[in-house]
């Protein structure tokens, strides 16, 4: 069996290749066509645009792979040094884990909050700071210093998987400010959304590369060491160093006003909160796009708990799972691939010009074309999506009877949806919520998310795995659904709102 997996490795590795190659002429014939017609002051305008824009992906690129890397460095083994090494039961393996869900769950809003008002950059450098904490309070196998470190890595998640994409749109977005020409020039808002939603698709490529690294990392440290708190040491170490990176690199911004490092802060945390929960209630697309993270994401973390019992019931025990995992990543980066190869061939019409009172509505032949087609794109891809992963999660629950070869392809097609999803729902998140509340609504979304992980690890979710993999299936459907009948909709009539005073929608008509 092991020699299937290695075969198996080796073609995605090799499709993944090909891809890639065929992703760079892709990119490369894009960009030629759309500087065809455009005269050389709007040249010289995208050309520094350009440069800039690449510039940023470079910073922010390279901070976000030491991150994930010393993220991953620690997944593969946070288990086995809780109930090998340190002898911990079951149950108080449970515990710690689900402290972990609760401490992000309970501190994202806020943690979005503080991101917006005080700035994401200070965010970003806490994050390393609370999850090298965890590193190293968990050297020591003393069960309640081990539930500080849940804590503090719960409130590093929460950050992680929000104030990082935060930052990063409203660095793109500042981006015409910074080069002193106005953002409304033709082609501009094309270059900007073409420029971010190719940088969130390569972070998803780095993703699954660092991923597939740092587990040989990992791998090689527990080896050597004989022990599993090595990987730990060397995850604090990165973060430490990505805490003085990211002081040097990085540019603050924040979701109200601000200048020269003073913040108009327009209320105290829960006023911010307010807000947000009043734009998620009166906008079906923040709903829809909230209810969608929950049942995406939600799977994947309860996928990751039950690929290996899964495959384990098909094939034994005795599973190369290192050649597994490495498969998944590859078909992870598959997937950014092809999206990144979609987006990049996608045809769109430039920017045109508002009408002279600058006020526009749904129907009017004077919207920004580029802006709604990106954003239908986006909403179409992530109807499809779902709808994808709820058919192979629909097939996975199929029974017992499913051999060994056809589950493994149908997890990794699994995980190419996830190298999807990710910079598709980034580019969602970034065209249609207002940078007043962008960090505070991310972390927001993640607290259904949190609720339904740690509810289903709860009940126990090994022992009846096809029946998750059917609710999963379900709920992705669902979510499917109503990107289809709500997202794509909203999104073809949508106008980014500013967060009024208790969430009340005040169109943007300058987007």
């Amino acid at each position: 069996m092991a020699g299937f997996f290695e075969i198996q490795l080796g073609v995605l590795a090799s499709f993944c290749g090909i891809a890639m190659i065929f992703e760079r002429y892709s990119l490369k014939t894009g960009s030629e066509n759309r500087t065809a017609g455009r005269n050389d002051e709007d040249e010289i305008h995208l050309g520094g645009l350009s440069k800039a824009s690449d510039s940023l992906a470079m910073r922010y690129l390279g901070i976000y792979a030491i991150v994930m890397g010393s993220d991953w460095l620690q997944g593969p083994y946070v288990y086995s040094l809780y109930r090998e090494q340190y002898r911990f039961t079951e149950r108080q393996v449970a515990i710690l884990f689900v402290t972990g869900f609760i401490a992000a769950g309970t501190s994202g809003p806020f943690v979005g909050v503080w991101a917006d008002q005080h700035g994401r950059k200070k965010l970003c450098r806490i994050f390393c700071l609370t999850y090298a904490g965890s590193c190293l309070v968990i050297q020591q196998p003393f069960f309640p210093l081990l539930l500080v470190g849940r804590l503090l890595g719960g409130i590093s998640t929460a950050i992680l998987f929000s104030v990082f994409e935060s930052w990063l749109v409203a660095a793109y977005q500042g981006l015409p400010a910074a080069l002193a020409f106005s953002s409304t020039a033709p082609g501009v808002k094309d270059a900007i959304s073409k420029a971010l939603s190719r940088t969130m698709g390569h972070a998803s490529l780095v993703n699954g590369i660092v991923a597939a690294v740092a587990g040989i990392v990992a791998n090689w440290i527990v080896e050597q060491t004989s022990g599993f708190r090595g990987p730990f040491m060397l995850s604090g170490a990165l973060l430490v160093l990505t805490f003085f990176i990211i002081g040097t690199q990085w540019d603050e911004n924040y979701g109200t006003g601000a200048s020269s490092g003073t913040v108009a802060v327009a209320g105290g945390e829960l006023t911010k909160l307010k807000q947000a929960i009043g734009l998620v209630r009166r906008e079906p697309a923040y709903l829809v796009l909230g209810f969608t993270q929950t049942c995406f994401e939600g799977s994947m973390y309860l996928f990751v708990f039950l690929w290996v019992p899964s495959l384990q019931e098909a094939g034994g025990t005795s599973l190369p799972l290192g050649y597994i995992f490495s498969a998944f990543m590859i078909s992870m980066m598959l997937g950014s691939i092809v999206y990144t190869t979609i987006v990049a061939t996608a045809t769109v019409p430039e920017t045109t010009a508002l009408p002279a009172n600058g006020h526009t509505n749904g129907h009017s032949n004077h919207r920004n074309p580029v802006h709604d087609t990106l954003v239908v794109l986006h909403a179409k891809l992530a109807a499809l999506i779902c709808g994808f992963a709820a058919l192979l999660f629909a097939y996975s629950a199929s029974g017992e009877t499913l051999s060994i070869e056809r589950r493994f392809w149908a997890f990794c097609a699994f995980e190419a949806c996830v190298g999807m999803y990710y910079p598709v729902m980034g580019m969602l998140r970034g065209s249609l919520v207002p940078n007043e509340v962008r960090a505070t609504l991310s972390s927001l979304f993640r607290v259904p998310l949190n609720i339904f992980v740690t509810c289903a690890l709860l009940t126990g979710v090994s022992s009846a795995r096809h029946m998750v993999f059917a609710g999963c299936s379900m709920l992705l459907a669902v979510a499917s659904l109503a990107c289809a009948f709500v997202l794509i909709k909203r999104s073809e009539e949508f106008v980014t709102p500013q967060a009024g005073e208790n969430g009340e929608r005040t169109p943007n008509y300058t987007d």
